[in-house]
């Protein structure tokens, strides 16, 4: 392929055959060499890992938040994003990352370390006792995540089964097909989260407790501190963003690995020892994020090309992440790859500040349950989750009554 016009037709993330298998026409946009323009999107695609990566990084481009109208409606769900480390740039990015960086990393997730083991294995004995074939995402992948960021933000165990369903309602809003009535979802769901993050804040001044809210509250850094909003942006991005990577990345991960046979079983021969490179082979192989938008505050140019001050380029991290030019047999999955030098957690500014967290997760809930059931098999046909943006599935069900 080398005709620009066949973008729109070969890139289409509302088409479902698209979304079931990408890759095919992502190889085709990486063979034209340079960043293409997308008509049907108005933006420009960075398919290429070179080109993908300099996204990431170049300083001309940023995360520019276009609020929606009308902003009585989008009010709350406006300031989560514009407030948040995610889509906010210098100097307002370097501010909100320090302060955050300073209370995330007083031990809270090494901390957490025996907690997943024993959310995990909790998680397998309930699906074993309750026999019948098991779901790895519902009955596994989805709560490890979910338990593990609500305890660290010290959300009451009462009060957990709120968060995924809120978070589920707003992610749909970062894909390209959206209903007026996910749309709906999402304004309640922000408002919903948004006002039980702060009422939760609220008690957290008055009486301090050894966890994450506490801490966002006290943090200061020069006589600095967040305000009342730029803390709970924080705390909803952290678990819209946390989970749905470890999530997606554990379910594609697995899934690849039924659909490759030689490097399940060597996965399942030394669990422990294969993990650390088995997931992160899962984030490359089969991305959780495929697309990162970025919009020029100046003329940049990236591969080749002018991205023109106010338009915008996609980073197509999926893509990125199967150039056979930074990783031979792009296409073979490999779970002992190494060197991975994959973009699934991004690259630069913006590069994930949970990706710690989530590989914790990963690398503790892989390895238990390959040792668990290493006989398991499918017991019917993974059902692929009808997104691109946030790629994953909805449902991989497994029988494991050989193991």
């Amino acid at each position: 392929m080398t005709d620009v016009s066949d973008v729109t037709a070969l890139f289409d993330p509302r088409d479902q055959s698209f979304i079931r298998d990408p890759y095919p026409a992502m190889a085709e946009l990486r063979r034209v060499g340079r960043p293409l323009w997308h008509d049907g999107l108005g933006l420009w695609l960075a398919a290429r890992y070179d080109d993908a990566n300099a996204v990431l990084r170049e300083k001309k481009l940023g995360r520019i938040f276009g609020a929606r109208e009308p902003h009585d409606v989008w009010e709350t769900f406006n300031w989560l994003h514009a407030d948040s480390i995610l889509d906010s740039e210098p100097p307002k990015h370097t501010r909100l990352r320090a302060l955050v960086a300073k209370a995330f990393g007083r031990g809270h997730v090494e901390r957490l370390r025996p907690r997943v083991h024993s959310i995990a294995n909790g998680l397998l004995d309930a699906a074993q006792e309750r026999g019948g074939p098991i779901d790895l995402i519902a009955d596994y992948a989805e709560p490890i995540p979910v338990m593990v960021i609500a305890e660290l933000l010290g959300v009451p165990e009462v009060d957990r089964h709120l968060l995924r369903p809120w978070s589920q309602a707003i992610v749909k809003m970062y894909e390209y097909d959206r209903t007026s009535e996910q749309e709906a979802d999402a304004q309640r769901a922000g408002a919903a989260f948004a006002s039980y993050i702060s009422s939760l804040a609220a008690q957290r001044r008055q009486h301090p407790t050894d966890d994450l809210v506490t801490h966002l509250v006290q943090v200061e850094d020069g006589g600095d501190r967040l305000s009342e909003r730029e803390l709970v942006a924080t705390a909803v991005l952290l678990l819209n963003a946390g989970h749905e990577a470890s999530v997606n990345g554990f379910g594609n991960g697995l899934v690849g690995l039924f659909r490759n046979p030689g490097q399940f079983a060597r996965v399942v021969a030394d669990p422990w020892v294969v993990a650390p490179t088995a997931v992160e082979e899962f984030l490359r192989y089969d991305a959780p994020l495929h697309l990162f938008e970025r919009t020029a505050t100046a003329h940049a140019h990236i591969g080749g090309v002018t991205i023109e001050a106010g338009q915008k380029i996609a980073a197509l991290l999926g893509s990125a992440n199967r150039d056979e030019s930074g990783f031979p047999e792009a296409d073979r999955m490999d779970v002992g790859r190494d060197p991975n030098p994959h973009i699934g957690f991004g690259a630069g500014i913006h590069f994930c500040l949970g990706a710690p967290l989530a590989r914790l997760e990963l690398q503790t809930s892989l390895p238990l349950l390959m040792h668990r059931w290493p006989n398991m098999e499918l017991a019917e046909e993974p059902r692929l989750r009808p997104t691109f943006v946030l790629r994953g599935y909805e449902s991989v069900k497994v029988d494991v009554k050989r193991a």
